[in-house]
């Protein structure tokens, strides 16, 4: 099978899942029954990447407790490749990969395609009368409270970004980078605001309800995660 193929089976099969679980939550919520089940859908997929988000958190904590080491590291070596070398060798040492917080970005990324093709064509179900299918135009109303808690969502995931931004203490490129990272990272949250305000509202749905649970991870890793402050 092609990828192509593959992709086109997998959006079929989220389609179908979401498809079964409305017609089992229709004699609950009715005409919401498609909204819901996308949510719990949502949920129930995030959740499964949940092991991945442990690893992310592990992998921060880890990187926390070597901050010291690292500048060290930094003060030893001035050339940046050296420095590359030599962090990478520590973090090999105490269990960090390279990419291990990158890791749930990755793999949510293909989920997001797939609800974006099954938002394209959601189960028939409306919120407030609106249809899923419907875009901005056709539902003010109900776009207004996604595109309320979306903005309230990114608001706080920007504040939280701009917080644990560090600028950086030397010429250093690895630093440098770091602090760019981080910088934008604070404009990233307002993307799916945008994206709420372009999607039809199925997509907007999934969305904000898969951006309420990332922030309920930071609120985690905030709390997992032990503050370092960076060495002057």
């Amino acid at each position: 099978m092609s990828v192509t193929g593959l992709f086109h089976a997998v959006v079929n099969a989220a389609h179908t899942a979401i498809t079964s679980l409305a017609a089992h939550l229709d004699p609950l919520a009715g005409s919401l029954a498609a909204a819901v089940a996308i949510v719990v859908f949502t949920l129930l997929v995030r959740a499964c990447l949940t092991p991945l988000t442990y690893l992310q958190i592990r992998t921060e904590r880890r990187r926390a407790v070597l901050a010291p080491a690292l500048a060290k590291l930094r003060k030893k070596h001035k050339d940046p490749m050296e420095l590359a070398t030599a962090t990478l060798a520590l973090q090999r040492e105490h269990g960090i990969g390279p990419f291990a917080g990158l890791l749930p970005a990755l793999v949510q990324a293909p989920f997001f395609m797939v609800m974006y093709r099954v938002a394209l064509n959601p189960p028939s179900g409306s919120i407030a009368g609106v249809p899923l299918t419907a875009h901005l135009s056709a539902g003010v109303p109900v776009f207004a409270v996604l595109l309320a808690v979306s903005a309230t969502i990114a608001w706080w995931s920007s504040r939280r970004a701009a917080a644990v931004a560090v600028a950086p203490q030397s010429s250093d490129p690895t630093q440098q980078a770091a602090a760019l990272t981080a910088r934008m990272l604070k404009y990233l949250p307002w993307l799916s605001v945008l994206a709420v305000a372009w999607l039809p509202l199925a997509g907007g749905l999934y969305l904000v309800t898969s951006s309420a649970w990332t922030a309920a991870e930071q609120i985690a890793r905030r709390r997992l995660v032990p503050a370092v402050r960076p060495s002057l």
